[in-house]
C-alpha cells in the first residue's frame, strides 16, 4: 500500500494520528481550524516543503536498498531532494516563509545537498547491522481505554523505517530535520514514539508486555551538517500512558475545547490572522 492510499484509507474511519495529538496539545485553536474547519492556510513555512523532500530522499534510499539490495549514489537521492522541494513550491499559491537557515530557494536546496551528503555516508551501515522490515509503513490499531474498553477510535500512524537487529528485535527510526540538537529527556517523552510503539505492539511486531526499540535519526540544519541519532524505549505502561492522552484529547475534541495557546510556534503559524480574529470575535 502507497502513502497516499494509506492516507486515504485512514480518511474512511474515525482515527485520530500522532500529527494531530501534537497539533491539539501545542494549540487546540490551530487543531479546530486546520482539521474541523478546513480553512485553507494562509502562509506556510520552507520547513515543511523542505522536510518532506528530505524524507522522500531517504525513503527512496532505503526502499531501494530493502526491495534489491541496491545503495543508491548520493546523485539520484539529492535529484529526488530538489524535484519534490521544487514540485512543492512551484505548486504552492500560499505566501512561503523562508528562514535563516534557508533563507531562499537557492540556500533550501544546498542545505539539503549538505544534509544528505552526510546521510548517505552513514546510512550504510545499516545493511551489516540490521535488516530492514519495512519502510514508510502504515498502520492502524484500534484505541482502547485505560480500563481495557475498546473506543469507536483508531490510532494510525505510517513509520519512517522498521529495522530488526540480529537478536530479532525491533527498532523504529524516525528521521527529522532540525537545527537545533534533541536532548536525551525530549526523546524519553516525545509522544510519537510512544504512539508508534503502541502501532507495533498492537499489530504483533513485539509481544504485548515488551518494550519497543525507538530511534531518532535527526539530520540537523548547520553550516557543516551533522547526524544526530537519539536513542530511546517505550514500555507497556508508556504505550498504555499513550493511550490515556489520546483518549482524553478525544473527549476534549467531542466537548469543543479549542483554545488558543501562545508560543515561539505562533511565528510560522499557517492561521495567524484566523487565530486574531478569533480573538476579536471572543470579545
Amino acid at each position: 500500500m502507497s502513502k497516499k492510499q494509506a492516507l486515504q484509507a485512514f480518511n474512511q474511519e474515525l482515527h485520530i494520528s500522532h500529527n494531530q495529538i501534537f497539533t491539539y496539545l501545542n494549540c487546540s485553536l490551530k487543531y479546530m481550524l486546520h482539521y474541523i474547519e478546513n480553512r485553507p492556510m494562509e502562509r506556510i513555512s520552507i520547513a515543511l516543503f523542505f522536510g518532506s523532500a528530505i524524507h522522500a530522499a531517504i525513503e527512496m534510499y532505503y526502499r531501494s536498498l530493502k526491495n534489491s539490495g541496491h545503495i543508491e549514489p548520493l546523485k539520484a537521492i539529492c535529484d529526488r531532494f530538489q524535484t519534490c522541494l521544487e514540485l512543492d513550491l512551484d505548486n504552492t499559491s500560499v505566501p512561503i516563509i523562508y528562514k535563516k537557515d534557508t533563507p531562499d530557494r537557492k540556500a533550501a536546496m544546498e542545505m539539503g545537498n549538505r544534509m544528505l551528503s552526510v546521510f548517505h555516508d552513514a546510512a550504510h551501515t545499516v545493511q551489516s547491522v540490521h535488516e530492514i522490515v519495512d519502510v514508510e509503513l502504515p498502520l492502524t490499531a484500534t484505541l482502547y481505554t485505560d480500563d481495557g474498553q475498546k473506543t469507536d477510535f483508531k490510532l494510525a500512524g505510517i513509520l519512517d523505517l522498521v529495522l530488526r537487529d540480529r537478536n530479532g528485535e525491533i527498532l523504529v527510526v524516525d528521521n527529522k530535520t532540525a537545527a537545533r540538537p534533541m536532548a536525551q529527556s525530549t526523546a524519553d517523552e516525545n509522544l510519537q514514539m510512544s504512539a508508534y510503539a503502541y502501532l507495533l505492539a498492537a499489530n504483533k511486531y513485539v509481544f504485548p508486555t515488551a518494550p519497543v526499540n525507538c530511534r531518532f535519526d535527526i539530520l540537523r540544519k548547520l553550516k557543516t551538517p551533522k547526524l544526530q541519532q537519539v536513542s530511546t524505549t517505550r514500555t507497556a505502561e508508556q504505550r498504555k500512558r499513550f493511550a490515556k492522552i489520546a483518549n482524553a484529547i478525544l473527549n476534549a475534541i467531542s466537548a469543543g475545547i479549542f483554545l488558543p495557546q501562545p508560543s515561539w510556534m505562533c511565528g510560522d503559524c499557517a492561521y495567524s490572522n484566523a487565530c486574531k480574529a478569533w480573538y476579536m470575535r471572543s470579545r
